[in-house]
């Protein structure tokens, strides 16, 4: 296969409380392949998305402000400069609860899917919208 050139990521919309800001670069929706999703997210304040239990290992590293991810054993406040690994399988939930929000990678392998996710309630990641 050749080399894929990425023009622009795909702005995702998220599950949660408030707007959050996706831009999938690689993945189902930005590069319409399967195998590792990769986006850019911005989350504000107070922002929090309902529980899952993913089909995907998610990979995440904090750029900006700190991530809470929460899992059935604790949570952990990954803040910029950090990184966290949550593996497929386990029920997790993230949020973005200081006031300044937070930017931070996410790469999913296999790529993220609303399909795989498996949210604890009926939203879902499905509008998509490629940016200019």
């Amino acid at each position: 296969m050749p080399a894929i050139l990425i023009q622009a990521p795909v702005s995702v919309r998220s599950a949660g409380n408030k707007p959050k800001s996706i831009d999938e670069f690689i993945g189902h929706a930005g590069s319409k392949t399967g195998a590792v999703s990769i986006a850019r997210m911005r989350s504000p304040g107070g922002w929090s998305e309902p529980g899952q239990t993913p089909e995907f290992d998610e990979y995440t590293v904090v750029f900006k402000g700190h991530l809470r991810v929460k899992t059935r054993t604790g949570a952990i406040d990954v803040k910029a400069g950090q990184a966290v690994i949550v593996p497929k399988g386990e029920w997790v939930q993230y949020s973005t609860p200081a006031p300044e929000g937070a930017e931070y990678m996410a790469v999913c392998l296999p790529a993220f899917g609303p399909d795989i996710v498996h949210r604890d309630a009926e939203e879902s990641t499905s509008s998509v919208e490629r940016k200019a």
